[in-house]
C-alpha cells in the first residue's frame, strides 16, 4: 500500500561449477532465482580418460558471473554466498600456486577432474586391499575417487608431489579463495576421500596404500579443519576475494557441497503437501534426489547406517545433517546421449532440421519420435533395439570402471528415425541402470517412493518420463530448474544466521513444480526391457571371460 514501509529482501548467492561451465544464481529467502548467469570454462583432454582443467580459469569465470547476478543490487541486501563443484582434484604448491599434474609441466592445468579414470590401476591395488574405509564405499573404491589420484601423481609425477603444499577437493578450494580459509566440508572429505566424521582419518589406510606421507604433516596437506556444510568458513568474505566477486566484504561463505549434493539439498526437502504423492507426510527417508547432468547421482538418506554393496555410503551428515547418505551414480548420462546422437551420421540433417524449426535437437528429437511411432506409445519403439549405457564404466551398482557400452538391434539404416531410436534406447538405457541402483538400494533397506529429478537432463520431458515409466515411481520437479543453485544458495543462507537450520532452509527454500506419474500400462513392457538389460552385461562378462582364457 502507498506509504506502507516495505521490507527488505535478503538475497543469496549461490555458484555452481559444473564439468564444463560456471554458473551463479541470486537467490531469495523463498527459493526463487532473481538472476542467473553462466560462463564457460576449458577442459584439456590430453589422452583418453585423461581430463584436466585450470583452478585459475574456474576462479576468473566464478567472478565474471557472480558480478553479472549482483549487478545493480543493493549490497547489504545480500547476505553469504554458498559454493559447490564437482568433485574434481585442485593441485597446490606451498604458496598456493597451481602445480601440474600432467607431464608436460603445464602449471596452468592443475585440476584432476572427477570423469578422469587415469588411476585405474591405483584404484584396483586399493581395493585389494579390503580396508575397513572401503565398507563406506559401497566395498569398492571408484577411480573418481581422490585417494587413487592422489597415488597416481606421487608414481607418475614426483616432481609435482615434492612440490605439494595442498591438494582440495573443488568446492574446497572454492571456499578457500573466498576467505583465506583452508577448512575442508565434511560432504567432500567424507565422500570422496575417506575421512569418517567420527573417527575422522585412519592413518592405517594412508599408510597401507602407499601414502604414509600424508600422516606425516597430521593431514595438512588434504585437511586437518573440517566443517559442517552450511556452516561460515572462517571471518567471512576477504576484501581481496569481494573485490573480485563484486560482493561486500564481510558477508558470510558457507563451508560447501559437491555439486550432486547441493541439488539434492534443493529438491529433497520440498513440501510436498497437495500432490498426491506417496512420500506425503512420510519421512525424508522416503526420497531419493537424482541430479541428472554429464553424470547422474541418487541421494537417499536414511536415519540409521545402510550399507548397500555397489553404493556409495554411508555417509553421515553430508548432505543433510543428522542423516546418513548413500549415493549411487552413472558416470556419464548426459555426455553418453550427446555422444550417441552427435556421433551418428544422421547428425548433420538431425541439426539443419533443428535449426530450420528453431528448436534445440532434442525437442526436434522428441518430436520425430511422436511423428513416427504412429498407434504405439513412444517407449515401444525400441522392443528390438537395445543398450548397455557404461560407455564410461559402471559407478553403480556395479562398480566396474572396465564395462563397456553395448548395442543390440542394429541394422544398415543411417537416417534420421534411426538416429531417433538409438536416442530413445539410450535414454531408456540410462533409466533402467537407475532402476537397478533403485532395487539395490531397497534390497539393503532404503524405502524409496518417489524421485525428486534436478540438472539439465530434467528439462527433457522424454527423459523424465522414461524415469517414471520405467522405475514405476511419481518424479517431482522442482519449480526452480536450477536447483543445484538453490542448493548452494541455501548454504550461503544458513551460513549467514538467517535460518536456524538446513533443514529449515531446505523447506522453505525448495520448492515443487510439477508431477510426472508413471503409466502403470506400460509396466509389462519395461519390465521385460529390464530383463533384457540385466542380460546384456551378463553376455558382456561372458564373452570377456571366453576371450582372456587360454
Amino acid at each position: 500500500m502507498p506509504g506502507e514501509k516495505q521490507t527488505a529482501v535478503n538475497y543469496y548467492v549461490g555458484v555452481d561449477v559444473g564439468s564444463a561451465s560456471v554458473r551463479a544464481a541470486l537467490v531469495d529467502g523463498f527459493g526463487t532465482v532473481v538472476a542467473h548467469a553462466e560462463q564457460p570454462i576449458q577442459v584439456w583432454e590430453p589422452r583418453p580418460d585423461h581430463y584436466e582443467q585450470s583452478s585459475a580459469d574456474i576462479w576468473a569465470a566464478c567472478c565474471s558471473v557472480t558480478k553479472e547476478v549482483v549487478r545493480g543490487v543493493d549490497a547489504s541486501q545480500i547476505r553469504g554466498i554458498g559454493f559447490d563443484a564437482t568433485c574434481s582434484l585442485v593441485v597446490v604448491d606451498k604458496q598456493f600456486q597451481p602445480l601440474a599434474v600432467n607431464s608436460e609441466g603445464q602449471n596452468h592445468r592443475n585440476v584432476i577432474m572427477w570423469m578422469d579414470h587415469r588411476a585405474a590401476s591405483q584404484v584396483e591395488r586399493i581395493n585389494a586391499t579390503q580396508h575397513r574405509v572401503l565398507n563406506y564405499v559401497g566395498g569398492a573404491m571408484s577411480v573418481e575417487m581422490q585417494p587413487p589420484k592422489l597415488l597416481w601423481i606421487k608414481e607418475n609425477l614426483p616432481e609435482s608431489w615434492e612440490k605439494v603444499g595442498y591438494f582440495f577437493d573443488l568446492p574446497d578450494f572454492l571456499s578457500w579463495k573466498a576467505t583465506g580459509v583452508t577448512a575442508r566440508s565434511l560432504c567432500t572429505v567424507v565422500c570422496k576421500w575417506t575421512y569418517t566424521s567420527d573417527r575422522g582419518w585412519d592413518d592405517s589406510f594412508w599408510k597401507m596404500i602407499g601414502l604414509e606421507d600424508l600422516v606425516k604433516d597430521k593431514y595438512e596437506k588434504i585437511g586437518n579443519h573440517v566443517l559442517s556444510p552450511g556452516e561460515a568458513v572462517g571471518e567471512d568474505l576477504t576484501a581481496d576475494a569481494a573485490r573480485d566477486l563484486g560482493l561486500p566484504e564481510g558477508i558470510a561463505v558457507a563451508a560447501s557441497l559437491i555439486d550432486a549434493h547441493a541439488g539434492g539439498l534443493g529438491v529433497i526437502g520440498a513440501d510436498v503437501k497437495g500432490h498426491n504423492l506417496p512420500c506425503e507426510n512420510q519421512p525424508i527417508t522416503s526420497r531419493v534426489a537424482m541430479i541428472c547432468g554429464t553424470s547422474s547421482c541418487h541421494m537417499g538418506v536414511s536415519e540409521t547406517p545402510i550399507f548397500v554393496p555397489g553404493v556409495w555410503g554411508p555417509y553421515f551428515s553430508a548432505m543433510v545433517p543428522g542423516l546418513w547418505l548413500n549415493e549411487g551414480g552413472q558416470s556419464a548420462t548426459g555426455k553418453l546421449i550427446d555422444h550417441v546422437v552427435r556421433g551418428h551420421v544422421a547428425f548433420p540433417e538431425l541439426e539443419a532440421r533443428a535449426a530450420a524449426s528453431a528448436h534445440s535437437i532434442y525437442t526436434y528429437l522428441n518430436s520425430h519420435l511422436d511423428l513416427i511411432k504412429k498407434s504405439l506409445p513412444v517407449g515401444f519403439l525400441t522392443v528390438d533395439l537395445h543398450v548397455w549405457p557404461d560407455f564410461h564404466g559402471n559407478r553403480s551398482p556395479l562398480t566396474d570402471l572396465t564395462l563397456k557400452g553395448m548395442v543390440v538391434g542394429l541394422t544398415l539404416s543411417r537416417g534420421l528415425d534411426e538416429l531417433a531410436l538409438i536416442y530413445l534406447a539410450t535414454i531408456q538405457a540410462i533409466a533402467l541402470g537407475t532402476r537397478h541402483i533403485l532395487e539395490v538400494m531397497q534390497a539393503a533397506g532404503h524405502d524409496i517412493s518417489t524421485l525428486f529429478l534436478c540438472g539439465g537432463l530434467s528439462k527433457n520431458p522424454l527423459f523424465v518420463q522414461m524415469h517414471a515409466d520405467i522405475t514405476g515411481k511419481p518424479v517431482v520437479l522442482s519449480k526452480e530448474v536450477e536447483s543445484v543453485l538453490v542448493g548452494a544458495a541455501i548454504l550461503g543462507a544458513c551460513a549467514s544466521g538467517d535460518f536456524a537450520s538446513i533443514q529449515e532452509a531446505m523447506a522453505k527454500m525448495g520448492k515443487i513444480g510439477r508431477v510426472v506419474q508413471p503409466n502403470h500400462e506400460h509396466k509389462r513392457f519395461y519390465d521385460k526391457k529390464y530383463e533384457v538389460f540385466l542380460k546384456l552385461v551378463e553376455h558382456q562378462r561372458e564373452y570377456r571371460s571366453i576371450m582372456s582364457s587360454e
